[in-house]
């Protein structure tokens, strides 16, 4: 049942962050696409910061028309949105056009639309509206299952695009899964996973898999106080070194992979710490088997697509003037703002258009350079009181279904912000994610402004 004692009235806090980071983006798009030799038109449609102004109005007016919808709306045609979602994924890939590779867009005229942002809605609504049926329980294997399925479903899709950045944000909605009781093994082996496949491609393949055997050997002296888990290990060596000789087939790699890390988590879930001693050979098997096929998927990606992992991973060994040139522009402008910036419209990386991309995915680097520092750390801060801001209105919610939407969207924007700044630093590897409210273009801008038009009209009564 929906609480009557909720507070009435919307929350002015997330609505002045809201249109404080709408503001901010405006002006910073504005300097990051004005031309000094150009006079600007705002009735041309086809100038940069005129569409944007429109993207605006449109998403503002989305906002505040979902100001007037009742939440229980949400709750009732919460699959029917989620189905909405995969079907416009589905389409796109038959009638979309290709942009920057991925055929994830729907373009009319001069304005393009991506369905991803709805899926995200959709998704974000139907696991919400899933986990709020009384019976659920996450430690029942069958619910457990359909929860996944929600979430990978539109991942599926938009990986056929392909667009692995937009895909990334899905696995936000894990955060959810977690406070409802997703054991903390899976978020654990998802981990080491990264772990391994980072050090993989900074270290040699053979140090990696030696280091992962005297980890072992090293939690085996001091869980089981005695080496009698040598034998395990002797075993596991020699199965990682033949796979080694004989894994030539990436696809079949990676799934005995996953499979062998499934297993051991599956046997641990399940209550089976008492028999570690089997459990772990095969966990470590899996993780070697993974950072294996590390490797062999490395070696047949694309070729633009190796460089983007060795941006992030391998700058010195990426062509300053090829590659890395978009990384190493941002992190000079940003690094050129200073204390205090150098002021509106004064950025000389930005006026002189030395950032590849800075009014969308380099956004930040704008920011950096004019309004420096202290700028870039109110736009930060903005973003972590917006965060916690809905974290705290949803923890004292008492409907779950609310509760549920409120942290997928706080979780949604904190992938966004955490891979777009992270981009524009050379921490995080460039996958095109927009920085919500500031980055140009339109999806992302109206999707964001729905989902908290959304929330904010349930915590009303």
């Amino acid at each position: 049942m929906y609480n009557s004692n909720r507070k009435s009235g919307y929350d002015w806090i997330i609505i002045g962050i809201y249109i404080s980071l709408l503001i901010i983006g405006w002006f910073a798009i504005y300097a990051a696409t004005y031309s000094y030799n150009v006079e600007v038109d705002f009735l041309d449609a086809s100038v940069p910061i005129t569409k944007q102004s429109i993207y605006v109005v449109v998403a503002v007016s989305v906002f505040l028309s979902s100001l007037y919808i009742n939440s229980k709306f949400w709750h009732t045609f919460a699959y029917i949105f989620y189905g909405i979602g995969i079907f416009l994924l589905f389409l796109v890939l038959i009638f979309g056009s290709e942009i920057k590779g991925a055929k994830a867009w729907f373009v009319f005229g001069g304005f393009s639309f991506q369905p991803a942002e709805i899926a995200k809605f959709g998704t974000a609504l139907a696991l919400s509206s899933f986990l709020s049926y009384f019976k659920v329980n996450l430690k029942t294997t069958s619910y457990l299952w359909i929860s996944v399925f929600i979430i990978f479903t539109p991942i599926f899709f938009i990986l056929l695009q392909p667009d692995a950045g937009s895909a990334l944000t899905f696995f936000s909605f894990f955060i959810l899964l977690f406070i409802e009781g997703f054991s903390p093994l899976f978020y654990l082996a998802f981990i080491l996973c990264i772990i391994v496949f980072i050090t993989t491609f900074i270290f040699p393949l053979i140090f990696v898999i030696f280091s992962l055997l005297v980890l072992a050997i090293i939690f085996s002296w001091f869980y089981f106080k005695s080496f009698k888990f040598q034998w395990p290990l002797l075993i596991i060596s020699v199965i990682t070194i033949l796979t080694v000789f004989i894994l030539y087939n990436q696809i079949l790699g990676l799934s005995l992979a996953i499979g062998a890390l499934l297993l051991s988590l599956i046997l641990l879930w399940k209550g089976r710490q008492e028999k570690l001693v089997f459990i772990m050979p095969i966990g470590i098997i899996g993780l070697c088997l993974f950072a294996i096929s590390s490797i062999k998927l490395f070696e047949g990606l694309e070729a633009h697509q190796q460089e983007r992992i060795k941006v992030w991973l391998k700058p010195e060994e990426c062509d300053p003037r090829g590659s890395l040139y978009n990384v190493l522009q941002s992190k000079v402008a940003i690094g050129s703002g200073g204390f205090f910036g150098r002021g509106f419209m004064n950025g000389n990386m930005t006026k002189l258009k030395f950032v590849p991309e800075q009014s969308t995915d380099f956004i930040f680097s704008t920011i950096g350079e004019e309004q420096g520092f202290v700028g870039s750390s109110i736009v930060i801060l903005l973003y972590i009181l917006l965060i916690w801001r809905i974290l705290q209105r949803s923890e004292q919610e008492s409907n779950k279904f609310i509760s549920h939407f409120g942290i997928c969207l706080a979780g949604l924007i904190f992938i966004h912000v955490l891979i777009n700044i992270g981009m524009t630093l050379g921490l995080m590897p460039i996958i095109g994610i927009p920085l919500p409210f500031i980055s140009k273009g339109g999806s992302s801008l109206i999707g964001f402004s729905l989902m908290l038009g959304v929330f904010i009209r349930m915590q009303t009564k």
